[in-house]
């Protein structure tokens, strides 16, 4: 049932004010409450509109916020619209008396919490419910404004003082809610976006490298067709194999987006047997060192300084033309460090990648999710050596 309007009683002063305390942290309880509990935003501002409205001892009423972008206010929630605004969508959008001195920082005149004649109710001559008057309750968050809180009203009464800074508790309360939600929606936005990211690095470091891998010995085939047939039909079988290798990777990442490339291996066990892939497939010395316990490191961080090891000889074999090539994993208890040196062609690490190679964008990538950074020192005619560092003072 609606609560009766606050205002003053007949009893004794006391235990009127012990009263009014009381009935304030029932409020403003209920509300943080429901703004709690919503599972929106919209939800929230519903129901905390019904709650001040029975606070008022009134039945109607609408929430404005504005815009994050434009500034531009919008009808956010609305209770009991009566229907001359409700019929006619355009009577409730632009400025009017409240909104225009709330966006202008006037939250002490037309944009108070006292009751005014609503510019909007005031010229309409059906349709009103006998509605005339509302509070505009101001909307903020650590003094940023966000919208405004109407509720309506058929006559004109001023609110007590005590009204008055429990109806500012109210709408601050909301405005927390309201900066919170989009702070989540924010943070939705971000997640949606990370993983998108993460998908195309994980397409480019199985797919798009194993693809790149085919069409290497596809090329080296083609090339030694008519000279040496034995080493173009050995190209053609690798190919081959390779082929069969990323199909099925394909269906693996399919079926689970997120399988770990380590499998049951250590990190130092997946990088040595990628070492000596690498140097087996494109006939280099790969020398190898690792120092340091693997044993507590996170599944993520494994996984992702794998993923930059392999993209960082997958360069190697497309672009440095070296002929030796170390790679090198230190662990301690708080740093993770990886080494990839090449003696081969260098190049400008400052110069912009070419349109369509993504890969030391993705490892900069990885890196940076885990807290760490990538290092490149390279010049043209004088190598490459690519740093990986990942702090580990938490590897829970």
């Amino acid at each position: 049932m609606p609560q009766p309007p606050l205002g003053p009683t007949d009893e004794n002063p006391a235990e009127a004010e012990l009263l009014r305390r009381n009935q304030e942290l029932s409020i403003l309880n209920a509300i943080a409450e429901a703004l709690n509990r919503a599972v929106d935003l919209r939800e929230a501002l519903d129901q905390s509109l019904g709650l001040v409205a029975d606070l008022l001892g009134l039945h109607a009423g609408w929430v404005w916020l504005l815009d994050e972008d434009s500034g531009e206010p919008h009808v956010a929630a609305q209770l009991n619209l009566p229907a001359g605004l409700a019929r006619y969508p355009g009577r409730m959008r632009g400025g009017c008396l409240c909104l225009d001195t709330f966006r202008a920082g006037d939250l002490t005149g037309a944009a108070s919490v006292n009751l005014l004649r609503c510019s909007r109710l005031q010229y309409l001559t059906e349709g009103t419910n006998g509605l005339r008057y509302h509070a505009s309750i101001p909307i903020y968050a650590h003094e940023k404004p966000l919208g405004v809180m109407n509720v309506a009203s058929a006559d004109w009464r001023e609110l007590e003082e005590e009204d008055l800074r429990l109806l500012y508790t109210i709408g601050y309360q909301m405005g927390i809610a309201v900066e919170r939600a989009r702070l989540s929606e924010r943070a939705r936005r971000l997640a949606t976006v990370e993983e998108r990211n993460r998908l195309a690095r994980e397409i480019h470091d199985t797919l798009a490298q194993g693809l790149a891998a085919i069409a290497l010995h596809l090329e080296s085939a083609d090339a030694l067709l008519d000279v040496n047939p034995l080493r173009a039909q050995a190209s053609l079988r690798r190919a081959l194999e390779l082929t069969r290798a990323n199909l099925d990777e394909a269906r693996r990442s399919v079926l689970d987006l997120r399988a770990r490339p380590l499998q049951d291996q250590t990190l130092p066990a997946a990088l040595g047997a990628l070492v000596r892939a690498f140097a087996e497939e494109q006939g280099i010395h790969v020398g190898w060192r690792h120092a340091g316990s693997a044993d507590t490191l996170p599944a993520r961080v494994e996984a992702a300084v794998y993923r930059m090891a392999q993209e960082a000889l997958t360069n190697i074999a497309r672009h440095a033309q070296a002929t030796r090539a170390r790679v090198e994993l230190d662990i301690t208890d708080t740093e993770l460090r990886v080494r990839v040196i090449d003696n081969g062609i260098g190049f400008n690490p400052n110069q912009e990648c070419e349109p369509g190679h993504f890969g030391l964008v993705g490892m900069t990538e990885r890196a940076h999710l885990l807290g760490g950074t990538l290092d490149i020192a390279s010049a043209p005619g004088r190598g490459t050596r690519l740093t990986i560092r990942v702090p580990l003072s938490d590897k829970a």
